[in-house]
């Protein structure tokens, strides 16, 4: 097939992975030549209120992997630092790219940024395509019988189990499609320090990156059995702790969704259950976006809290 693109830039952001990646498969197979970049988006950096942060420092060292990764596949990754909806324009224009790919985000204000982004690509004459990658199902394709969104879990638990199909979680083929990578023009990435963060040896806690995300993986495998009752647990190594790596994506959702369903256990079921409250959430998000500042029911605003400090200490 003749690629669409003679040139085009995948945008990395919650999806830090060169594997089973939508939006990268996507470009890779549409395009002759394939640039990377990851912004550090300082619309999100300059709102924390901590300068030791752990999710900076995560992001930080998987960044440095991924880095690494394409760069063993002929590629690379452009890492700058600044306001996300202004620096990818500018590096597009600069790489003088056709199109850029990216995969669909949820939240409220990434989705507003996203329609900044594209539209600025637009005037500029460039195409953006974003792909569905951090769930198996998203938006419309998990409904009630009548065509609304659910608002309940547990039927749209039982409608997203009927619905999965082996294609569902096939993996998005990477490697295959390598020689399109452009060779890398950036080896360097911002320090902590240069972006205004410090150390926190997040390293000390949990493996970062997506080798950390398969050695907690392959742990877990083997404690996944367990899982339904070890889980209530904190004393107790019960959990996958995954969660870090779910959210930025240094794992990929596809796998999680075969590994949990290769197991016949009471265990993996419940994790199973989980991982689907994970895009149940997602969904509610993306059609009730009001979710994210106010209580879902519009009742529960009405409810007073005492607000009781002292209370608090003690439960604490």
């Amino acid at each position: 097939m003749t690629p669409l693109y003679d040139a085009s830039l995948c945008w990395f952001r919650r999806d830090l992975r060169d594997y089973d990646h939508a939006a990268l498969h996507l470009a890779l197979t549409q395009s002759r030549s394939v640039h990377c970049v990851f912004i550090f988006d300082t619309q999100i950096l300059d709102k924390l209120p901590s300068k030791a942060d752990r999710r900076v420092e995560f992001i930080w060292h998987s960044i440095i992997e991924l880095q690494q990764a394409l760069e063993k596949m002929g590629g690379g990754l452009i890492v700058l630092h600044g306001n996300a909806a202004h620096q990818l324009p500018r590096i597009a224009r600069e790489l003088s790219v056709n199109a850029v790919f990216a995969n669909h985000d949820y939240e409220p204000q990434a989705m507003a940024r996203d329609a900044l982004v594209a539209e600025a690509l637009h005037q500029s004459g460039i195409d953006f395509h974003s792909s569905k990658d951090q769930v198996t199902f998203e938006k419309h394709e998990v409904l009630t019988q009548a065509g609304k969104p659910f608002t309940v879990f547990t039927p749209y638990k039982n409608a997203w189990l009927k619905r999965l199909t082996e294609d569902d979680v096939t993996p998005h083929e990477i490697e295959k499609y390598k020689k399109y990578f452009a060779p890398p023009t950036q080896k360097s990435v911002p320090t902590l320090e240069q972006m205004g963060f410090e150390k926190t040896n997040i390293i000390k806690y949990i493996q970062c990156g997506m080798s950390g995300a398969q050695q907690l993986l392959a742990d877990f495998r083997a404690r996944m059995k367990d899982y339904q009752d070890a889980r209530d647990f904190p004393a107790v190594r019960g959990v996958s702790y995954l969660s870090v790596h779910q959210r930025f994506g240094t794992i990929s959702i596809r796998e999680l969704v075969r590994v949990a369903r290769a197991e016949t256990n009471s265990g993996a079921a419940c994790w199973l259950s989980e991982l689907i409250w994970r895009e149940f959430y997602f969904n509610i998000l993306y059609h009730f976006p009001h979710a994210t500042e106010r209580a879902f029911r519009p009742e529960y605003d009405a409810i007073q809290w005492e607000n009781n400090k002292a209370l608090f200490q003690a439960w604490c």
